[in-house]
């Protein structure tokens, strides 16, 4: 089985985070306009690219010829087990006859010397070594076998995917003939019909609507980051247990990206009240009262926000300054990282004026 030597460039680990959400919220949208619920070209593709080696294309389609896929993939993962296994039995015989000929050398030595007893050690020596080399000759023929299988294995998994890749507009075009379109209001846009924001943003205030909707903007846009964690997880499980092929740069990439969506999606969180918290007197107000308790606890949450946003500025402000990068092999910049530390913090912050203001109006209602 070939291994695979890929490594995430750091180009294309930006350029895959800043243009994947925009792709990704035109094909939601476009798809959204006119899904009727039947299966679609997009997410048939998908899934070959994604899970074809277990026909996860087949069963989205609901093809029973995808079950063929998983004792073809079963015997893969089967036989680079056996790779594996035969790989540290040909290391530790090469080891075995590799020691065996430094002691013929040794005897061989030890005769020219004419030491006693000599000779009867150069026989048992050799006798050794041919021994051992007989059990390296094993291994080699064990592995030679094993990795034969694997590419057979493979190579039968390819020509499948290959032909499905030619096959699969006319399953598709099958599949949706086979299904009817769902009921109207099930085909309705996520967003369309998400819970509205109890809080919507007062109105004839100038900034207030524009800050909620750069929330909302940014937020969505960084949502969609964790779409490349299934991609990036998904090649580094199928790299390691498929092609022995375990990757560094997979985690370090994700727990960055992962970070920084913490940091840019806070305020988005904050708009639409989805932290987590422990509401115990707090719903038990009114409305009125609810907004007086924001009032009353913003000085904490400013304090906070402000403090995050000096304190992180100049956090990134350094690491900017170095072009700070990794010390791993992989070597990714941090300092774009550590940037959204301050801007997090300014979204946050703004995002509460947007609170503090609906807050004041709240209060101020007559009757509220």
């Amino acid at each position: 089985m070939p291994s695979l030597t890929f490594v995430l460039p750091h180009w294309l680990y930006w350029s895959v985070l800043a243009v994947f959400p925009l792709v990704a919220i035109y094909l939601v949208r476009r798809q959204a306009g006119r899904a009727d619920g039947r299966p679609n070209y997009f997410l048939a593709y998908l899934f070959l690219v994604t899970a074809g080696l277990v026909g996860m294309h087949r069963f989205y389609l609901k093809n029973a010829w995808g079950f063929l896929f998983i004792p073809v993939f079963l015997a893969i993962i089967w036989t680079n087990g056996h790779v594996r296994d035969a790989r540290e039995g040909v290391s530790h015989t090469r080891a075995d006859f590799e020691s065996s000929e430094r002691q013929v050398n040794r005897a061989k030595a030890d005769v020219g010397r004419q030491q006693e007893g000599a000779e009867a050690r150069l026989k048992q020596a050799e006798g050794e070594a041919a021994q051992a080399n007989t059990g390296y000759l094993a291994a080699q023929a064990d592995k030679a076998q094993a990795d034969l299988y694997a590419r057979i294995a493979a190579i039968v998994l390819g020509l499948m995917l290959l032909g499905d890749a030619i096959l699969l507009p006319g399953l598709v075009r099958r599949a949706r003939e086979r299904e009817t379109s769902p009921p109207p209001e099930l085909a309705a846009h996520p967003m369309e019909t998400a819970v509205p924001d109890s809080r919507a943003p007062a109105p004839n205030v100038p900034g207030i609507g524009f800050i909620d909707n750069l929330s909302r903007v940014i937020g969505e846009f960084t949502a969609y980051w964790a779409v490349l964690a299934v991609f990036a997880y998904y090649y580094e499980v199928i790299g390691r247990f498929v092609f022995n092929s375990p990757t560094n740069w997979v985690h370090e990439s994700m727990f960055l990206m992962f970070g920084m969506q913490y940091m840019l999606a806070g305020a988005y969180a904050y708009r639409d009240e989805t932290h987590v918290r422990v509401d115990i007197i707090y719903n038990q107000f009114s409305a009125r009262g609810r907004a007086i308790c924001d009032l009353i606890t913003s000085v904490f949450f400013f304090l906070f926000t402000g403090v995050m946003v000096w304190s992180g500025w100049r956090f990134a402000s350094d690491a900017v300054a170095l072009r700070e990068s990794s010390f791993t092999e992989w070597g990714i910049q941090y300092w774009p990282v550590k940037l959204t530390i301050p801007i997090g913090a300014a979204l946050l912050l703004l995002q509460g004026v947007s609170r503090l203001v609906r807050d004041i109006r709240v209060v101020a209602r007559k009757g509220g």
